[in-house]
């Protein structure tokens, strides 16, 4: 299983990225940075352009693939041209080492941009559309049409175009959206536990990924998982002020990362402690890892809420990650 580290809240008011290097070294598979136009909550200031960002994420490393999680092509803040023509551009700049990952998108970041907030089904139509037109334009050798219901383009043409063909891991969260990722994706990423993926989540997945014509066991499970390792009290405490709001259904249609922040006091610590890993000890975050691994997860990445990062990072580099390597050569 892959081992990931996702840095989206680890940035300093400085962007001086100190941990890009550190991650690389301890042996990480992956690097993931959010891409919002506005945070969950407004104490979270760093809510950055994530294409700058990734480009130097990339340069600042050597080998680790740098992905983004996720973005949103569905016509509002952006359209699927310009986010294929951003891929495009890192690709071609970093051959093998860039990630995408899509999603329909949240309120918070993605309805200002839009004449109306469509509806799930709806932006996910869209999703799945963008993914279709950005595949073309990565590969078409001339210009074309594309004439979608969403999306229309008269000689369309990417002149940049990724050296090796960049993975789509499509965000999803219920059992219609994981069909939808098997279908349209190349690799589903979700953030559910251990027991919805098992029951839910890859059955969906593997059923609209054979429809396609596809076959689920060449296809990552990746599972995004938010917590912390030392002292509980404090990563709780970051949750809350970063992104606590999140567990609450009704702010996914919230558009003010205000009252969003508000609303977290509605959050209790067992909500907080259900939904996140928070563990003591490396032991525990393995074990809670391993649980991901036997229901067939082959990919999981960290969004850490310790106190101490540096501190999550050497745990990993020193136990997690070996763990989990020895692992691979045992199967």
């Amino acid at each position: 299983m892959k081992i990931g580290i996702d840095l989206s809240f680890s940035v300093d008011p400085s962007y001086s990225l100190k941990l890009l290097k550190v991650s690389e070294n301890a042996g990480f598979d992956s690097l993931w940075l959010g891409d919002h136009f506005m945070p969950w909550h407004h104490s979270f200031k760093q809510s950055f352009f994530v294409w700058p960002v990734m480009a130097i994420a990339a340069a600042r490393t050597r080998t680790i693939p740098v992905g983004v999680d996720v973005t949103v092509p569905i016509g509002g803040r952006y359209h699927p041209a310009i986010v294929a023509q951003a891929i495009g551009t890192l690709s071609a700049m970093y051959p093998g080492r860039i990630l995408l990952g899509v999603g329909s998108g949240e309120a918070v970041s993605e309805k200002r941009f839009m004449q109306h907030w469509p509806s799930w089904n709806e932006r996910t139509q869209r999703l799945a559309e963008a993914v279709e037109f950005m595949r073309r334009l990565w590969v078409e050798k001339d210009f074309f049409d594309f004439d979608g219901r969403y999306f229309r383009m008269k000689n369309a043409f990417l002149y940049v175009k990724p050296k090796k063909p960049v993975p789509i891991y499509f965000s999803a969260i219920g059992e219609k959206a994981s069909y939808y990722a098997g279908k349209h994706g190349d690799h589903i990423m979700t953030v559910n536990t251990w027991q919805k993926c098992k029951d839910t989540i890859f059955p969906a997945f593997e059923r609209g990924a054979r429809e396609a014509g596809k076959d689920p066991k060449r296809m990552e499970k990746t599972v995004v998982v938010g917590g912390g390792v030392g002292n509980t009290n404090r990563a709780i405490r970051r949750i809350r002020r970063y992104l606590a709001g999140a567990l609450i259904g009704a702010n996914f249609r919230e558009d003010d990362p205000r009252k969003i922040e508000e609303s977290q006091n509605q959050v209790t610590d067992e909500m907080i402690l259900k939904n996140y890993c928070l563990s003591e000890t490396a032991d525990e975050l393995i074990e809670a890892f391993d649980r991901y691994r036997r229901v067939g997860v082959s990919h999981v990445i960290f969004m850490d809420f310790s106190s101490d990062e540096k501190r999550t990072t050497r745990i990993f580099k020193r136990k997690v990650i070996p763990y989990f390597k020895s692992n691979r050569r045992i199967r």
